[in-house]
């Protein structure tokens, strides 16, 4: 039997180097050959298909928040950052635009109706040709000045937002490159701060929320690397009185004058504890409790530390746990004013004051990963949630005396949150369950619906609705009921890999990935 030309090895190989996805369907069409040998044939025309799109269109393969399924990320971190250092010199090459300044604010209100200057930075304007976008008032409001909002309960309340967007979208004031890194925003005076890598540097920085101009940069030799997740710092940081209070990946407690980004005081928490870092990194905001700042190190004895919130100087230490990726919250529960956090074993509250310990509910995941947020039900109830088919729970706060006791009420697997935090609405629980969004009864442990393939993405609360970042950078709207799940828009934000939590101040939604960061006008 004569055999076709196209079930030749010539032909098959060589369309695998032209155009390897025909190399496969010839591969896969040529009689005989057996599975074994179509199965390594396949693994390597894929490999060349992959060294192609690599050289040609500068596409790589990353993994998303599953560990299994794989991203196509454009660039590599080297050509991301020429291109943050190219945008950056550009900035810099006009006349500097001053910071908001709290005294002049409406001044500065005003003159943001004036059409701008031919050498102000605009990067990337709102694609609708049909309105013109303004950059948003400058404010001297304090408000989102913590991870995830004022309660680092993921709650958008000072004012109410659109909840019907155009058809291409919320309006863009302005996108831009940044460094990588999974950190969110805090805002404070109409100025955006956050933490990103810069090659071999990482640094804490200030973006001006009119236009994304960053006005100042302090860095500081700290450079993390993991397979999965990439480098960069991973915790928010947070703005008190003046200053921003930062974490790096390595450890490195930065504080800076929120003006200026010079250095007040920093020291590195690891080294400082006699602590080991985490798989992946340290990833716990700083928590302003009265005069103290409390961070997470994991040191035998010094768990969790609190050092001067002005003088670094250490006030107390406290637990023996192996640390996790949670990060510290003020709370009251059962008339109590405590920190409530998360080690690698258990949920915990402590007493602000001498950091001793009030109560503890074991709480183990596998690989020590607890990243979700506890969320305070009501006074004496707090919802827990974790990945890795560990699952929920509600746990009860009981008092008598001076003792606090903590037991189950419920504990399932019907809500998994993996490395984002659920949210609180009238009553009902809504998050991701791994990578997808569920609704759930947290006084009985009742999914009441589960819907909606966002990844493995972040969520904010907002007017009754939910604000989703997709793990692809999509951001979507959806209506924060238990009847169902009801997505009401969707539109593209940024590209690549997006695990970092959004934010919003000021009607202004930021959000951010390792390559780049952009604001949206979001409220009414």
């Amino acid at each position: 039997m004569e055999t076709k030309w196209y079930h030749s090895a010539w032909a098959r190989w060589g369309s695998a180097f032209l155009l390897p996805p025909l190399g496969l369907v010839l591969l896969w069409l040529k009689p005989g050959g057996g599975f074994f040998k179509k199965l390594v044939g396949t693994l390597m025309i894929s490999a060349i298909g992959a060294a192609q799109a690599a050289y040609w269109f500068d596409l790589h393969l990353d993994l998303d928040g599953s560990g299994m399924r794989p991203m196509v990320r454009v660039g590599t971190p080297d050509k991301n950052y020429a291109r943050l250092e190219t945008d950056r010199a550009k900035q810099t090459a006009v006349t500097p635009a001053p910071a908001p300044d709290a005294a002049d604010v409406m001044s500065l209100a005003a003159a943001q109706d004036k059409k701008p200057a031919k050498d102000q930075h605009v990067v990337e304007p709102q694609p609708s040709a049909d309105r013109e976008v303004k950059p948003p008032a400058p404010t001297s409001g304090l408000y989102w000045t913590e991870y995830r909002g004022p309660n680092r309960d993921g709650l958008y309340a000072q004012a109410p937002i659109l909840t019907l967007w155009p058809k291409q979208g919320l309006d863009r004031v302005w996108k831009q490159p940044i460094g990588g890194g999974w950190a969110s925003f805090v805002v404070a005076n109409g100025v955006a701060f956050t933490i990103e890598q810069r090659r071999a540097k990482e640094a804490v920085t200030a973006y001006d929320m009119r236009n994304g101009r960053e006005l100042w940069a302090h860095t500081y030799d700290a450079d993390f690397q993991e397979s999965m997740g990439g480098p960069g710092p991973r915790a928010t940081p947070t703005y008190h009185q003046g200053l921003v209070y930062s974490m790096g990946a390595t450890g490195e407690l930065q504080v800076v004058d929120a003006k200026t980004g010079k250095l007040k005081w920093g020291k590195n928490i690891l080294s400082d504890n006699d602590s080991q870092n985490l798989t992946w990194a340290q990833s716990a905001a700083p928590l302003i409790v009265d005069e103290k700042v409390i961070v997470q190190p994991g040191g035998k004895g010094k768990s969790i530390v609190a050092y001067n919130k002005i003088t670094g100087a250490r006030v107390w230490s406290s637990l023996n746990d192996q640390q996790a990726y949670t990060s510290p919250m003020l709370v009251k529960l059962a008339g109590v004013r405590q920190i409530v956090t998360v080690t690698a074993a258990r949920m915990v509250g402590l007493k602000p004051e001498d950091g001793s310990l009030l109560w503890e509910y074991p709480w183990t995941t596998e690989y020590d990963v607890n990243a979700a947020q506890p969320i305070m039900v009501d006074s004496t109830h707090v919802f827990i949630s974790a990945g890795y088919g560990h699952g929920a729970a509600l746990v009860e706060l009981s008092k008598t005396e001076d003792k606090i006791s903590a037991h189950g009420v419920w504990n399932n697997t019907k809500m998994k949150n993996k490395f984002s935090s659920s949210v609180l609405h009238n009553g009902y629980i809504y998050g991701f369950d791994e990578a997808i969004l569920a609704c759930m009864d947290p006084k009985t442990g009742e999914l009441k619906w589960k819907g909606g393939r966002y990844g493995y993405g972040q969520l904010l609360l907002a007017d009754g609705h939910l604000v989703v970042l997709s793990e692809s950078g999509d951001v979507v709207l959806v209506k924060a009921t238990p009847e169902s799940h009801q997505e009401l828009a969707k539109f593209p934000a940024i590209g690549g890999k997006t695990w970092n939590v959004p934010a919003i101040d000021n009607g202004m939604l930021l959000v951010r990935n390792t390559t780049e960061m952009a604001c949206f006008r979001i409220g009414k």
